[in-house]
This record gives structure tokens, sequence and C-alpha cells, in this order.
């Protein structure tokens, strides 16, 4: 088991503060021995649970494809002829900035999936910084042309709603989906959710307005978005309303963005 300390720490996300925004890899060995059970049982399919597939076997920000490339052989090996090895597609992701022609080769590689999951979340460099995601727009677009050029069926992670958005970040997401879905990728569009444990879990529901649903069911019509964004409205209010009911006892609550004005920056978390 590796482990260190990472910047991945978006704070509309409960995994990294499960465990401290600490990486935690579960060895090639411990793996392989997972994977040769799975082929003595007849089972067929090996998958990942990530955020954030290209960072196995890294203690940096920075992948590390020696790592991921022993481990995909292994699992290939393991799995034998007849089964099949998904890396990068549900339930896992790939940060954009991780995308390179390299690592893309090596899941085409090793792997057998036809798409891949990048996680934007937002179409606004101001939201993408107040979410801490260590990321930039440009670099979603880098990572959608890329993979589409190396043969892969892109889907865009985008959550709609998002604590401190104004109209001018709610333009650029669409603008920013409408882009995507030219290239040929498609947006898995989502809701913001306050959930528990994150630091924006104080945040209101994530409110998506008429105008926004009309461009996001137009883009749904010609196919270029899917996804359960519609009922994750109805369980976002839920859990505000769970939140407003039950207050935790004996802490203070979490300061959240505020909508600025437009060309103004957000205002960020200040007790995270």
């Amino acid at each position: 088991m590796g482990s260190s300390l990472s910047k991945f720490r978006c704070r509309f996300c409960q995994t990294p503060f499960m465990f401290s925004a600490k990486f935690r890899h579960r060895s090639i060995e411990n793996v392989r021995w997972h994977v040769d059970q799975m082929r003595a049982r007849g089972l067929r399919d090996v998958r990942f649970i990530t955020p954030t597939a290209l960072s196995y076997g890294s203690q940096t920000d920075e992948p590390n494809l020696d790592a991921v490339e022993e481990l995909l052989a292994s699992c290939k090996e393991g799995i034998g002829p007849n089964g099949r090895v998904f890396f990068g597609s549900f339930p896992s992701e790939i940060r954009p900035e991780h995308v390179s022609r390299e690592a893309l080769r090596l899941v085409k590689k090793y792997c057998d999936n036809n798409n891949i999951i990048v996680g934007a979340q937002s179409g606004s460099d101001r939201v993408l910084d107040a979410a801490k995601r260590g990321h930039g727009v440009e670099e979603v677009k880098r990572a959608a042309r890329l993979g589409i050029e190396e043969g892969f069926r892109i889907n865009v992670d985008m959550i709609f709603g998002m604590p401190g958005e104004n109209q001018d970040d709610v333009d650029d997401s669409l603008t920013l989906a409408r882009e995507l879905a030219d290239l040929g990728a498609r947006i898995h569009a989502h809701t913001f959710m306050p959930l528990p444990g994150t630091p924006w879990r104080d945040a209101p529901p994530g409110d998506v307005d008429p105008e926004t649903i009309r461009e996001v069911d137009r883009l749904s019509r010609r196919g270029a978005l899917y996804g359960h964004w519609q009922k994750q409205r109805d369980h976002a209010a839920r859990l505000a309303a769970a939140a407003e009911a039950y207050p935790r006892p004996g802490r203070s609550r979490t300061i959240l963005p505020t909508a600025p004005a437009a060309g103004k920056p957000i205002d960020g978390c200040a007790t995270c």
C-alpha cells in the first residue's frame, strides 16, 4: 500500500476526504491475486474504481506510466485470453491533465474499453479554481481532442448548479459542452449535491435554471449528453433538507463561495 498527500481535494467530492486526500494503492501482487481468483471463478471482466485512474503507482501529482503499464500487463495476463480489462471507463475516470498520447496508447494496448471518462465538472475556470479541481478548461479540451484522435469515445463529466456560479459561469459550461459535443465527445451531466463529509456539505442544493435545462435537453436529443442529472436535483434537495434538520453539533458550518459579479473571482471556502 502506497500513500502520499495529494492536491486532488475537490470540495464537492467525498472520496479524498475519506482518507485525508492520501493515495492508497494496492500492490501489483495484491491486484494480481484478486484477478487470478476472478479467473478461477469464471469471471471475465476486470474493472477499477477510482476518480483518477492514471495516478496508480504515483507518489506525486504526475502519472507514473511505468507503474500503470505494469498493472495493466499483469491484469491482462492474469485474466487470460477470454477475459477483458477496463481502465479509465466507468466506474473510474481520468483527470484531464493526465491525458497524453502515451497514456491513451497504453490503455489501447492492454484494455478492452473503447471509451474513457474525463472529469471536467465545469466550463468555468473560476468555478474550477473554487472547487480546488487543480486543472483548467483548456486541459479538458486538450484531453478530449487527444482521446478522440486516438480513437476513443470521450465522455466528459460536468456538474451543473455548482456553488458560487453566476450566469457567466453557467454560460461558460454550456459553451464548453457544445464545443466538446461538436468534437464528438459526450457529456455525462450531473447536478451538484451537497454530500456529507465534503467542504461543500452545507451548500444549497444544485439549482438549474429553465434556460439551462432547455439547452441540456437539446444536447440530450442530439445524443451528445446523458446522465441522471434530473434525479440528482431531487436527491440534492433531500440532502440539503436533512442537513438543515440535523445540524452537526459542535462544528462550525462551512463558509461557502458566493456568486460574484461578472469578471470577479469566486471567494473560496475558509474552513478547509
